[in-house]
Order: structure tokens, then C-alpha cells, then sequence
């Protein structure tokens, strides 16, 4: 019997949203160190969640250009399990920790060719904006994702809806046991604050597609 696809919930900054994700079947919560980002959340809240999250959900810092001293700081203060790494950082980098995911930002199947260069635990697909580094709500070519196997597991990101999710997981996670969705935009009410209806039925819908 196939799993079901794992769900990341990125851009949390509250402690309710975080339990209630869990709640709901989340596998990995996502808290966005990146001062720029909106859904930005302070070292000392996240501490504060994650000392009352269960001990088999997957925490994920979302840093964009962060020297790595920085990086290495946080997370050991926060107890985050994963790195992701959202901006320009170099592939050499990405071996300083022992669990990276990196974000790449998809506009055609030309943008897969930088995946050669890193060897990480994922590769976070997301869609690609002049003006944003993540959380556009816009998606983009899933066939892309699809060839994005060959380097190895995959996380399905950019406008993954409640409305959607169904057909992106059946799309894309068909064809590996080890891929993902991330979703932030697509379960909030306003930037930073998750939707619970939203919430539920996007994680729900999700690992429903292969019960």
C-alpha cells in the first residue's frame, strides 16, 4: 500500500496554529527566520512552540541568505530539525548541516539544471517571482516537479490550495514513497495566521489521495 504524501505547514507564528496543524496530521511545521518575509517569527516564539510540539513532528527553519554562523546559532537555541534554504545560497553550504532542503524557483524545465549541484535531503520547488522568494500563491508546471525526481525527493510547493491539492498529489507524489507538499499561503486567513477550516481540509485532502 503506497503512504500517504507528507505535509509541511510553513509560516507559523502561532502557538495555536502550530497545534492545530499537528492535530490535523501535519507532518513538519515550517517557522520563517527571514526579517523580510511577513510571516517572519522570533527566535524566542519558536523556541516557545516547539518545546510543546509531540516529539515525532519535523521542524523546518526557513532562512533566506543567512550568513551560516546564524544559521547553526538558531537552530541549535530553537531545537529546529531541518534547514531550508530559500535565497542564492551556494552548494557548499548546504553540507554544513546534516538535514538541508533546498528551495528552487520554477518557471520552466531549464530551471531544473542548478539541482545538479546540490546534494541535499530535498528539493523544494516553488514558483518563481521577480519580487518574492516564497509565498506567491501562484503554481507552476507540475511536469517540471515530475523530472525534478531524477535528483532525487521532492517537495511540491507554490498555490497549493484545499482546491487543489487533491489533483497536485496525484499528479506529482505517484511516482516516489519520499515527496511533500508545502503549503502556507493557501491555508491562511491573512499573512501569518492559518485558516482552520483551511487547514484541515488541505492536510486532510492530501493524505486522503492514497489512504
Amino acid at each position: 500500500m503506497k503512504p500517504p504524501v507528507r505535509v509541511k505547514i510553513c509560516g507559523i507564528t502561532k502557538k495555536e496554529d502550530a497545534l492545530r496543524a499537528v492535530e490535523f496530521g501535519a507532518d513538519a511545521l515550517g517557522f520563517v527566520f527571514y526579517k523580510g518575509s511577513p510571516r517572519y517569527v522570533r527566535l524566542d516564539v519558536v523556541k516557545s512552540i516547539i518545546s510543546e510540539l509531540p516529539p515525532f513532528v519535523t521542524t523546518v527553519g526557513v532562512f533566506v541568505n543567512e550568513e551560516p554562523s546564524g544559521i547553526s546559532e538558531i537552530i541549535g537555541a530553537a531545537g529546529i530539525d531541518v534547514v531550508q534554504l530559500h535565497g542564492d545560497e551556494p552548494e557548499g553550504i548546504c553540507s554544513l548541516w546534516p538535514r538541508v532542503v533546498k528551495v528552487f524557483r520554477m518557471r520552466e524545465f531549464t530551471d531544473l539544471k542548478p539541482l545538479e549541484r546540490y546534494k541535499v535531503s530535498a528539493y523544494l520547488l516553488d514558483t518563481y517571482s521577480p519580487d518574492l522568494p516564497g509565498g506567491t500563491g501562484q503554481i507552476f508546471n507540475w511536469d517540471i516537479a515530475l523530472e525534478a525526481k531524477r535528483f532525487g525527493p521532492v517537495i511540491l510547493s507554490g498555490g497549493l490550495t484545499p482546491d487543489n491539492i487533491d489533483k497536485a498529489v496525484r499528479w506529482v507524489h505517484p511516482y516516489a514513497v519520499d515527496d511533500a507538499v508545502d503549503v502556507s499561503s493557501g491555508v491562511e486567513k491573512e499573512k501569518g495566521i492559518k485558516d482552520e477550516e483551511k487547514l484541515r481540509l488541505f492536510i486532510e485532502r492530501a493524505k486522503s489521495v492514497f489512504p
